[in-house]
């Protein structure tokens, strides 16, 4: 058996990044975030909201985006549940704010501030309105996620899921609202599964860039321009499997060469040269097996074998397969990490959240600079054997902050050209 995973992006795509300069009247600070005025009148961070005060007629606080509220409340009629929850643009972010339902509870956001929504205080996210907008556009139609970060802060500018869903549809007591609710909750694409953070997937060679921080980090290669020993044919001891690369690029190829031909022979033989320990140290530090990520909502488990039974199953490891499963989040947090210098950020979605940590430094600033200098802004993998699609790219927004950007689309065939379209929206409606 062979094994190639195809790479669809390490041809160095660089997406045009150019950093936009604000015209004079686009640029104001002197706003006040929470003002209502026009539907573009937001401030120029999304962060820079502050909530309301806390209301005092007993209806829902509410979920803010840039300021405004993408929640209210009416009075439901009933005398237990005096209010109940109304949405604007339910779909575009019911991944943010998940729902709440008089007869079947509540979830994400809904949940996690209950007492502090039930007694009319707001939650201020950190989502950028546009860059939402840009996401969910692009993956309108398909069943797919999409992570868009703050690569130094772990600020979520966006996160989308799906298809999506109204949570308004359901949250009432109503005959119409039992429908809405027993329509959608059995559908086989599963619109009430938020994919951004609860998906876990192989990610194929779009894990590559892990493999080689590990052989910088740990002193396997001196720098990403050191030629490998690496046969055509990378064949897994004890094993008929074989993991092939373009003879022409990757046999003896450098990391640069191996993650833009995507040499599936190349990172099979630096696992083995390291050994499954020292991998899994290094994925450890990129939050795998951790399952304490919340953002405040709790994420699924990213998961990499500690120990896995023979050389083959490491092989497949190396190249983002057999028992490697990640995130949409995961792997903007990835992304982020060789981007902004080597931290791993953790990712939060909530202004002044309690659960959010400071940055911690995982792999040394040369090995960061080494693969972006390799990577260049953007890359993907197609997964055949989980027929799905990875576009992973970062970008400046126009103050300069770095971006990281993780897309994902679950279909049986390669969908790199729209996977990577959609990422160039979400930079887009970033830098502005």
């Amino acid at each position: 058996m062979q094994i190639s995973v195809r790479s669809t992006g390490f041809a160095f795509t660089v997406l045009a990044a150019l950093l936009v300069t604000c015209a004079s009247s686009g640029c104001s600070t002197d706003r006040d975030p929470a003002a209502v005025a026009s539907p573009t009148d937001k401030p120029k961070k999304a962060a820079d909201a502050k909530p309301r005060p806390p209301k005092l007629d007993g209806s829902l606080g509410d979920i803010l985006v840039a300021g405004r509220p993408v929640t209210g409340s009416e009075r439901s009629g009933h005398p237990v549940v005096p209010f109940k929850r109304t949405y604007t643009d339910g779909e575009l972010y019911a991944a943010v704010t998940s729902y709440r339902s008089m007869p079947w509870g509540t979830t994400g956001l809904e949940s996690i501030f209950d007492e502090d929504i039930k007694a009319g205080k707001d939650v201020v996210t950190t989502i950028d309105p546009a860059v939402q907008r840009a996401a969910y556009d692009g993956l309108r139609g398909q069943i797919g996620a999409a992570v868009a970060m703050d690569a130094q802060t772990g600020d979520i500018l966006g996160l989308v899921s799906t298809p999506s869903f109204d949570p308004g549809s359901f949250s009432g007591n109503t005959m119409a609202d039992q429908r809405a609710w027993v329509a959608i909750k059995d559908l086989p694409e599963n619109p009430l599964k938020n994919r951004a953070i609860r998906s876990v997937e192989n990610p194929g060679s779009a894990i590559h860039v892990l493999v080689a921080a590990a052989a910088l980090d740990k002193g396997l290669l001196t720098s990403v321009d050191t030629p490998t020993r690496s046969a055509a044919v990378y064949a897994a001891p004890d094993s008929s499997t074989q993991f092939t690369g373009d003879p022409a690029h990757c046999t003896n190829a450098t990391l640069r060469a191996a993650l833009r031909y995507d040499c599936s022979n190349v990172f099979a033989r630096i696992a083995a040269d390291l050994g499954a320990e020292a991998l899994a140290s290094t994925a450890g530090s990129y939050g795998f097996n951790d399952d304490r990520i919340e953002t405040p909502v709790r994420t699924f488990e990213n998961t990499w074998p500690k120990k896995p039974e023979n050389a083959t199953q490491l092989a497949m490891m190396a190249n983002g397969l057999f028992e490697v499963k990640t995130t949409p989040l995961q792997m903007a947090v990835i992304t982020a990490m060789f981007t902004n210098g080597g931290s791993r950020v953790h990712p939060n979605l909530v202004v002044d959240s309690k659960t959010a940590l400071s940055p911690q430094r995982m792999v040394t600033q040369r090995t960061a600079d080494q693969l972006h200098s390799a990577l260049g802004d953007s890359f993907g993998a197609w997964v055949p054997s989980a027929s799905l699609t990875w576009s992973l790219s970062s970008t400046r927004t126009a103050d300069g902050r770095q971006v990281a950007i993780a897309v994902y689309i679950s279909a049986a065939t390669d969908s790199s050209p729209l996977a990577g379209h959609i990422v160039q929206r979400i930079s887009a409606a970033a830098r502005k």
